[in-house]
């Protein structure tokens, strides 16, 4: 059972969400709540699999109420649910640590298969975002390649996240346990500074290190 909770201040999008997740298997709602005020114990009295997050919202809005996760918890996967498509909303959210950054005009399968793809290591994405993130890179200055010590499976990990390889698929590949594939992504967040795996694939293209 994946278990969601949600933050969206439109009560009739809420509400539509929490039907759609609720009434299919394998999925359930924890909470829905129209702001982020109090989102760091929020997500720690419900222990969510996957967070979805609206951008603007009154009082403490999304790409804030992220941060404020990002400091207590690494592990949740927080989806940017959003009307926003703009560089600068896409490029801060994947800055802070989102695990993925949908529109809301994703058709409800969509959804709920990006959804279970962020459960499983993935970073899902609108086509619409993922052309602009390539473009935002393409335009980002190159740094000089930094050493950050990764080790030689480190480093296989770290290619394969950025061939877009779920945890799964990695411990297929190098066939590995998928906790030792946890404990490598961990080490490697350690070393790169990060703390999602967008956050992780973006610094690869950043500083070169592939």
């Amino acid at each position: 059972m994946i278990r969601v909770v949600i933050y969206e201040d439109n009560p009739q999008f809420r509400e539509g969400l929490t039907m759609l997740i609720n009434g299919s298997d394998g999925f359930s709602v924890l909470a829905s709540y129209k702001n982020c005020n109090n989102v760091a114990e929020e997500v720690e009295k419900w222990s969510p699999d996957v967070i979805l997050m609206d951008i603007n919202m009154p009082g403490t809005d999304g790409l804030e109420g992220l941060k404020k996760i990002r400091e207590v918890n690494t592990e949740v996967k927080v989806l940017m649910l959003t009307v926003f498509d703009d560089n600068k909303n896409v490029f801060e959210a994947l800055r802070n640590g989102a695990n993925g950054y949908l529109l809301k005009k994703t058709p409800p399968a969509k959804l709920l298969e990006y959804i279970q793809d962020a459960t499983l290591g993935g970073a899902p994405m609108t086509s619409s975002i993922a052309t602009q993130v390539l473009k935002m890179f393409q335009v980002i200055p190159q740094s000089k390649n930094q050493d950050y010590c990764l080790s030689e499976r480190e480093t296989e990990v770290l290619q394969l996240l950025v061939d877009g390889f779920s945890y799964k698929m990695i411990a297929s590949e190098l066939f590995i346990a998928i906790d030792t594939v946890r404990s490598h992504i961990k080490k490697i967040y350690e070393k790169l500074h990060v703390n999602s795996k967008s956050e992780a694939v973006a610094k690869a293209f950043k500083d070169k290190l592939l």
